[in-house]
């Protein structure tokens, strides 16, 4: 009796056996090269201590990141936020930097804004004056730890943070640095600004810029007479985002303007970090403003040509599937070039000055 074509077909199906066991442990093999990866890319040069901070009555909760080695005094970084619900790492997003200025020997203090993943109070309550006490606060905490230097502590902080930073030093004389990212100046100039880039950049036609424009002055109208948020509702129609909590945020920081706080970063060093596709901010009135009322050589300007409003390259941000993956596989790669090694020579240099 042949057996012939039964063995053909055993072999075969032995063949393609070997052949899926072999695509299996193929892509099992490259799941795990994927996922070490992924590791090693989100793992960092720093020690990262999750802190309560108690001072003045309030209670922050936060992230002291410090250098791998070394016990310290370190000179810190005090991270102030930008717009809406951040919490202490910004979604990862502060950890490349605080790497950054760890590698420049300086502590990082963040920490989550008020009613973010559990902090007590809302940040849709506060002023920008309540935003530099409650970082006020948080350095007098800071002072008090033996591995923080106290007499060189500075800020970094980004968008509306260009409205709490000089607050801060104004606050606090003993501020050494602050680095400003995309910083606004005048809010409502900065709103008209942020309105017009977007629609340009959605290619809105004449029509429906006028539509917009018209919308907002109503908005200025019924914010400078306090109206309510139902009224507001009532007379614009469809919000738009615009919640209760936001027009009450609004209503209490629309008049919010640093020329007048600016000068309170005098004598010190400061770091202007503009990008060049920024949609939110007018990168040019704030370099005019800056100039303007702040001394060189202390003040020191530095531009990034690539970079969106958050200092991500624009080519990246402008690409949702880019961004995710190099968020998840190169994080430190999603920052203009330049700009981490910027800040850390920044840091750098403020030790060669002092001659330390």
């Amino acid at each position: 009796m042949s057996t012939g074509p039964r063995s053909t077909a055993s072999t075969r199906r032995r063949r393609v056996a070997r052949a899926v066991l072999a695509t299996v442990a193929a892509l099992t093999a490259a799941a795990a090269g994927l996922f070490g990866l992924v590791v090693w890319q989100h793992t960092y040069d720093l020690r990262e201590e999750a802190v309560t901070i108690r001072h003045g009555g309030r209670t922050l909760h936060g992230v002291l990141a410090l250098p791998e080695q070394g016990e310290g005094p370190f000179p810190l970084v005090v991270l102030v936020h930008g717009d809406g619900p951040v919490d202490a790492t910004h979604d990862g997003f502060y950890r490349p930097m605080w790497e950054s200025f760890a590698r420049a020997g300086y502590a990082s203090l963040s920490w989550n804004k008020p009613g973010v993943d559990g902090a007590p109070g809302d940040w849709l309550d506060q002023t920008m004056a309540d935003r530099a006490r409650e970082a006020a606060d948080a350095i007098a905490w800071a002072r008090r730890r033996p591995d923080v230097d106290g007499r060189r502590i500075g800020l970094w902080g980004a968008s509306q943070a260009g409205w709490v930073l000089p607050k801060i030093a104004a606050e606090d004389g003993r501020i050494r640095f602050a680095i400003a990212v995309s910083p606004a100046v005048n809010w409502l100039r900065q709103g008209r600004y942020n309105l017009l880039a977007e629609l340009r950049r959605d290619g809105a036609s004449d029509a429906e810029v006028a539509a917009a424009l018209r919308r907002r002055e109503t908005g200025l109208r019924l914010l400078a007479r306090g109206a309510a948020y139902e009224e507001y509702v009532r007379v614009v129609g469809d919000p738009q985002g615009m919640t209760a909590a936001r027009w009450r945020f609004v209503s209490k920081n629309h008049t919010a303007d640093a020329g007048a706080d600016l000068p309170a970063l005098r004598g010190i060093p400061v770091l202007l970090v503009l990008a060049g596709h920024d949609v939110n901010v007018d990168t040019a009135e704030t370099e005019a403003a800056y100039r303007r009322l702040l001394p060189a050589p202390p003040l020191r300007v530095a531009h990034y040509p690539d970079a969106a409003h958050g200092l991500v390259k624009h080519a990246v941000e402008a690409s949702a599937p880019r961004l995710t993956l190099t968020a998840l596989c190169a994080p430190r790669a999603l920052f203009a070039d330049g700009f981490l090694a910027d800040q850390r020579h920044f840091l750098s240099s403020l030790d060669a000055a002092q001659g330390r």
